[in-house]
């Protein structure tokens, strides 16, 4: 009885501490469309629909937003041609491809992960009704379904990173490439484990001015509901280790690979995300049109949970960060996909357009939103 009263007490702390840390009451927040909560001055709409499985997003510098899918294994191209910010044309310009979720846009090509591979689509934009034979840059990754769909974004070192999930919920796997964070040229040639010890993270992104690495990280599913969080990290070298399968957040042991493991050598989350969120795409605020203190600071699409009794996620985060890139602050920007238990959307990616509005994707609505303020 003793032992269960404990652990009911340890359960009631660590409730606690995650709703002070991801819910700032103090906070004026206003409603903004009848669906959305949003800080004061912010705005959402919708801009565009019809969009099935819409997942990962790269805008071309011609202004075309790419977008990738899972199930549907379409890739979408997306025009504002009369530049109302909305868009008014869409082309399916791939299709039947293998779980093509991350996209990326460099020199004129289209890169497209799949499951097993990366594809490059040369001179895409010379016609977007007919677009050219797929050439593979790089097909060494494994096919494995679990965790297989893949981020895909181009560094500050010019190099593609790719990211390959862990084959099962938790396991420790004798292929190096499982469980990591890859990075190649962009060629395909040079493939090499940038980042271990990675459960599966579907969104990074490149600090503006120090150019280190940061993503998201999902922890291990049945361990309860509040235990482990998922994880904000930062990789500004190569070679680090983030701690799957024997360790999530910042100190707990997995039960089945965490026995007598020297965690020293494990680097920490910069800020533990709520448990079983499903923290997907981030991105730095680079733009101008939101308030000086949102400049730099990091934004989280939180695809949420279906590993809880109680729902969580389906909302944007914010983790505001200092100068020396330490977390001050870990609470909501935009929620509404989640109300009373329903769920109307899951956010997947985050896209800063050039006017420095932000751009989310939803794969369960098939959707992108829009975020302004005024």
């Amino acid at each position: 009885m003793f032992r269960l009263n404990f652990i009911f007490i340890i359960a009631l702390i660590f409730t606690s501490i995650y709703c002070n840390s991801t819910d700032d009451k103090s906070v004026d927040r206003t409603t903004s469309n009848g669906d959305f909560t949003l800080p004061p001055g912010f705005n959402i709409s919708i801009y565009a629909e019809n969009l099935p499985g819409a997942r990962s997003m790269t805008l071309s510098p011609s202004g075309i937003i790419y977008i990738g899918s899972r199930s549907e294994g379409n890739v979408y191209a997306l025009l504002d041609t009369n530049k109302d910010y909305k868009i008014d044309k869409t082309i399916t310009v791939l299709k039947n491809l293998n779980i093509p979720n991350g996209v990326a846009f460099k020199n004129g090509s289209l890169f497209v992960a799949e499951q097993n591979r990366v594809l490059r689509f040369d001179n895409i934009e010379q016609d977007l009704n007919n677009p050219p034979q797929a050439k593979v840059v790089n097909d060494n990754f494994p096919n494995e379904s679990s965790h297989g769909w893949k981020y895909l974004a181009f560094g500050p070192d010019n190099k593609l990173y790719v990211p390959v999930g862990a084959p099962c919920n938790v396991c420790l796997e004798n292929d190096t490439r499982f469980a990591s964070l890859m990075r190649m040229n962009e060629d395909g040639s040079q493939l090499e484990v940038y980042a271990s010890g990675i459960r599966n993270t579907v969104g990074f992104s490149w600090h503006p001015t120090t150019k280190e690495l940061w993503f998201t990280d999902n922890g291990r599913d049945l361990l309860g509901d509040n235990i482990p969080p998922d994880e904000l990290n930062k990789a500004p070298t190569i070679g680090l280790h983030f701690g799957f399968p024997f360790m999530f957040g910042k100190s707990i042991l997995d039960p089945d690979f965490g026995q007598n493991i020297d965690t020293s050598k494990f680097v920490k989350p910069v800020q533990e995300l709520g448990p079983h969120v499903a923290a997907l795409g981030l991105k730095f605020y680079t733009g101008n049109m939101f308030p000086s203190e949102y400049k730099n600071q990091i934004f989280i699409a939180e695809h949420g949970s279906w590993n809880r009794s109680e729902k969580i996620g389906y909302r944007v985060t914010i983790v505001k960060l200092d100068e020396s890139g330490k977390a001050l602050e870990y609470t909501p920007f935009v929620e509404g996909w989640l109300k009373n238990g329903n769920v109307s959307g899951r956010p997947v990616d985050i896209l800063i357009l050039e006017d420095g509005s932000m751009l989310i994707s939803d794969d369960d609505g098939g959707k992108i939103y829009r975020v302004t303020y005024q």
